[in-house]
């Protein structure tokens, strides 16, 4: 508790901060990803210490006409496992991060259904490997916030197939010991805790599901290389923290608000000490469109994309997204990188492409 005091006491300080410096350096990590020479005033960049590792497993047969190939996938997320924890199975690499007696949430991000969502044959494939590590399958838990995504995406078909379960953070109720407080009134909407009551505090208290304070021990967040508009990526941060809580509302409709709560909200210890692994399903990435599958709008990339620092990841999809727009030839996009730079200032991860390394494996 006293680490995540002086977090808080780091976020008040620093939110708000300008984004130029992270919005130089993406620049740079893109020019130099294409090949380009890099601005002689920024010729040390490569000299920066490493400080968060991204291994990207890219297979060109793991998708075929946009439909993961599970086949392919499955052996996709042991090869990432294994160089990501440095190990030399599957088995010894989630030992390193859970134990039998855990229970392990893996969150997905169900809304744009599964085509542009997060993509079942993923979460199947990394289901498969935690069964065959020895967890119990009545320990794993597929979740997200609404229980009619999750539905429509998919992921209760696993129920009967593996036994695991799927659960609603929404269904799963919200807990009066856990929340995040911020002094602006929200619009509650009916599943909000405090929907209905009336009082000068209420709406100001953000509570979190009952499934992260009672039940999830470790979580695996898997998410879609999807834009946001207000975000710029329908990322690891911002699907956690805005389906961990409810009155959620008073954030998503403006991106100053939204840059601030998504980090704060992170930062909670039952929310962001729990994940243990990030995986960024970019077996497609789509860069319009948002929580609507579009195709159209898509590039087939067959990669898979391991972290345990979801800022990093984050920050990488985001030069990605930008880099198939300009591929394809649409207008580019002004992103808002607040929330990832005030992620980073509180410690969550690294925003600054300089101290991240990405290891490529075939």
């Amino acid at each position: 508790m006293v680490a995540f005091a002086a977090r808080r006491v780091k976020r008040r300080k620093y939110l708000g901060v300008s984004t130029r410096a992270i919005a130089l350096w993406i620049l740079f990590y893109a020019l130099v990803a294409r090949g380009a020479d890099a601005p002689k005033n920024l010729a040390s960049a490569t000299e920066a210490p490493v400080r968060a590792r991204v291994v990207i497993v890219q297979d060109p047969g793991a998708t075929v006409e946009f439909a993961p190939r599970l086949e392919i996938v499955r052996p996709m997320v042991d090869r990432g496992l294994t160089n990501l924890l440095r190990t030399t199975t599957p088995i010894a690499a989630w030992q390193r991060l859970i134990s039998t007696q855990d229970v392990v949430g893996i969150k997905v991000f169900s809304v744009p259904g599964r085509t542009s969502g997060t993509r079942p044959a993923v979460v199947e494939a990394v289901v498969q490997s935690l069964l065959a590590a020895g967890l119990p399958a009545q320990q794993i838990i597929i979740w997200d916030k609404e229980r009619g995504y999750l539905k429509n995406a998919g992921f209760f078909e696993f129920q009967e197939r593996y036994g695991v379960r799927v659960e609603s953070s929404l269904a799963a109720g919200y807990d009066t010991n856990h929340f995040y407080d911020m002094p602006l009134l929200g619009q509650l909407v009916w599943g909000d805790l405090e929907f209905g009551l009336k009082g000068d505090a209420i709406g100001r208290r953000s509570y979190l599901s009952k499934l992260l304070t009672k039940e999830v021990t470790k979580i695996i967040n898997i998410t879609p290389l999807l834009n946001h508009n207000l975000a710029a990526v329908s990322g690891n941060l911002y699907s956690l923290a805005m389906a961990s809580v409810d009155n959620t509302l008073r954030f998503t409709s403006d991106a100053d608000r939204l840059a601030r709560a998504v980090p704060e909200i992170y930062a909670l210890p039952l929310v962001g000490d729990r994940v243990v692994l990030n995986i960024v399903d970019a077996l497609v990435g789509q860069y319009e469109g948002e929580e609507k599958s579009f195709l159209h709008y898509s590039s087939v990339l067959n990669q898979l994309r391991f972290s345990t620092d979801p800022v990093a990841l984050d920050v990488l999809s985001i030069q990605e997204l930008d880099h198939q727009r300009e591929l394809a030839k649409v207008p580019k996009v002004k992103n808002n990188l607040d929330l990832y730079q005030n992620a980073s200032l509180v410690e969550i991860g690294v925003a600054d492409p300089r101290h991240i390394q990405i290891e490529w494996v075939q």
